[in-house]
């Protein structure tokens, strides 16, 4: 039998230490040995099947393995979903782990219960945070406050610190595509930052030898 523990973030500004040292401390009490982490940067609302805990489930795990989620809202951001991932593991005989919850499911009808009421609290805990986003946006406007980005050019950009480098590579006739690799930014970039500066125009081409026939 093997144990496994799902760690997932929505974003790679993210990370999962608080996840691994819960599911650690969790593990210890509850004797889960020689834990084999599998980390996901994912978006909760990506279908489960479509994520590493999709392959986990559906292709690594065997009857009699363990999965560790660190809470309810690490495994799905819908109660249908949650509930999915528990029906397949009930119906192959897998263990689920919850640490936050300090829940063990099961095939049991308690155990199901407990994970439709979980799923359905994060669920709304979900819209309350939505709802509260959207009030606070609403009161900013109502108070004139402008939303999104100012308009108009930006008074200094990512480009501006390194504009004495740029102006070299150009003065030997880098070429934009190598001068983008070299201050590390996205072509795009470097040329609207030429075109702010004024440094996008193109040379003249030099005229041709007419050709004479003998």
């Amino acid at each position: 039998m093997a144990n496994y523990a799902y760690l997932r973030v929505s974003t790679d500004q993210q990370d999962v230490d608080n996840q691994r040292h819960g599911i650690l401390e969790y593990a210890n009490r509850n004797s889960i040995t020689n834990i084999q982490f599998v980390e996901d940067t994912v978006s909760g609302k990506v279908k489960w099947r479509e994520r590493r805990i999709g392959d986990l489930l559906l292709k690594t795990m065997q009857p009699g393995d363990t999965a560790v989620f660190a809470e309810i809202s690490r495994m799905a951001r819908s109660t249908l979903q949650v509930l999915e991932m528990l029906e397949h593991a009930s119906t192959h005989k897998m263990q689920i782990h919850v640490v936050k919850q300090n829940m063990r499911f099961d095939d049991s009808l308690n155990a199901k219960i407990m994970a439709t009421v979980f799923g359905m609290a994060a669920e709304i805990e979900r819209e309350f945070i939505s709802l509260r986003t959207k009030e606070a946006l609403a009161k900013r406007k109502a108070d004139g406050v402008t939303l999104g980005r100012p308009k108009g050019k930006a008074e200094t950009v990512k480009l501006d610190a390194r504009a004495d480098e740029i102006r070299r590579y150009l003065a030997k006739d880098i070429s934009k595509r190598a001068i983008a690799k070299l201050v590390d930014c996205s072509k795009s970039t470097l040329y609207n930052w030429l075109e702010r500066e004024g440094l996008n125009k193109k040379k003249p081409k030099t005229a041709k030898a007419p050709t004479t026939t003998p």
